[in-house]
């Protein structure tokens, strides 16, 4: 391996060329401008052999990766917040036609008001989506997730798109020592796509019929049913991929559970600063602990319940809003996953990092504390925090 100081952005990028794309569709959009304008280069000087589609719209971006992937090609593209807004209806045509395309999302707040800086707002908009969904902490997740993300999506039980997030400014344009591969072990570990059905001219098929009440529903049956295999097929990638890079993944993350009796659990680039204010407490004595989610979609409930039932108290941390719902969009997915226990946890919801509003350390050490008192008095304060925003 080698150790590349490089941004999130341009560690996706260099996945990607390392990963042999066939067809990269994009168009730029701040923060995730940099992946594509780096793979282009890529593409120009010759160290590729992938076609580059420019087009005039993120829409026109998924159509033709959709397109592309139907041919049995490997497929990649990256958008952000309105681009990934754009490209919504072609989301779930991707999803629905079963195309193992790979996306990098550089995550970024939704306007309006028009705001360049990150928060999850774009795709917890595109969370049913039918894509797989993954979480990077760092340049370095982004990197790993990227190569495993073609591994998972092209797997016969699979046949899914994957988006890899990572957020925007935080993740995508930080600099950070990244240990690359070596193309040999990459090449070894993912291979060439082969595709279950693919069209071609000289065997002609139908893909994309019109389905009226008489199978449309087998349809979306088949998509569940390929989402309840992705499970299986990540833990299988991830430890492929750790004997290749030495690295451990898996659906989620643990800092401190052992013991814990209150808990954070988030996604992204706020998972480092809470397991610091995690270590920092721990060392106090307080019995404290945090999850990163890795896999959003599909919802890995049973390590979710695994996880959290010996825990009193948790804190759940949204970098989104979901409009006139009783909690974000994480709170409603770990709420729904918990319901089940005899014994769970008593939950809050934290909003925060909206429109890329830093979260501070002692913002999240204020949320553990809150946790801590939550956990030995049984009673939940508010069952909605808006943490770092201006009264």
């Amino acid at each position: 391996m080698t150790v590349v100081g490089m941004t999130g952005d341009e560690a996706v990028a260099y996945a990607v060329k390392q990963s042999k794309v066939d067809i990269v569709a994009a168009y730029p959009i701040t923060p995730q401008t940099i992946m594509v304008e780096r793979f282009s280069k890529y593409v120009a000087d010759g160290e590729v052999q992938t076609e580059y589609v420019c087009v005039e719209s993120e829409h026109s971006a998924m159509s033709a990766c959709v397109g592309a992937s139907l041919t049995g090609a490997r497929v990649f593209t990256a958008t952000s917040s309105q681009g990934l807004a754009l490209m919504h209806e072609m989301l779930y045509i991707a999803s629905g036609l079963r195309c193992p395309i790979v996306m990098g999302v550089a995550n970024r707040a939704l306007s309006a008001p028009i705001n360049i800086h990150g928060d999850h707002s774009d795709m917890m908009g595109s969370r049913d989506s039918g894509w797989i969904q993954i979480y990077a902490e760092n340049g370095q997740e982004a990197y790993d997730w990227t190569v495993m993300a073609f591994k998972i999506a092209e797997d016969l039980k699979v046949q899914l798109p994957v988006s890899v997030n990572l957020d925007g400014f935080i993740i995508t344009h930080c600099v950070e020592g990244v240990d690359t591969l070596e193309d040999a072990a990459v090449n070894q570990f993912l291979q060439t796509r082969k595709p279950l059905f693919m069209l071609d001219p000289d065997k002609p098929i139908t893909l994309g019929a019109l389905c009226f009440t008489d199978y449309y529903f087998e349809f979306k049956r088949q998509q569940v049913e390929a989402m309840q295999n992705v499970g299986e097929v990540l833990d299988k990638a991830c430890k492929e991929y750790k004997g290749v890079a030495n690295r451990n993944y898996s659906v989620l993350e643990t800092f401190g559970m052992e013991d814990a009796e209150a808990a954070i659990i988030c996604l992204g680039s706020t998972a480092g600063t809470a397991r610091e204010v995690a270590r920092k407490l721990r060392a106090e004595g307080k019995k404290v602990g945090v999850v990163k989610l890795w896999l959003y979609r599909p919802f890995p409930t049973e390590e979710i319940n695994a996880t959290f039932r010996h825990v009193k108290a948790l804190a759940v941390f949204d970098r989104a809003i979901s409009f006139g719902a009783p909690y974000g969009a994480l709170c409603s997915d770990v709420v729904s996953a918990l319901h089940t226990l005899a014994e769970k946890p008593k939950i809050f919801n934290v909003i925060f990092g909206l429109g890329g509003r830093d979260i501070k350390p002692s913002d999240i050490e204020a949320v553990f504390n809150e946790a801590l008192e939550t956990a030995r008095t049984g009673v939940v304060k508010e069952e909605t925090m808006f943490v770092g925003v201006r009264e």
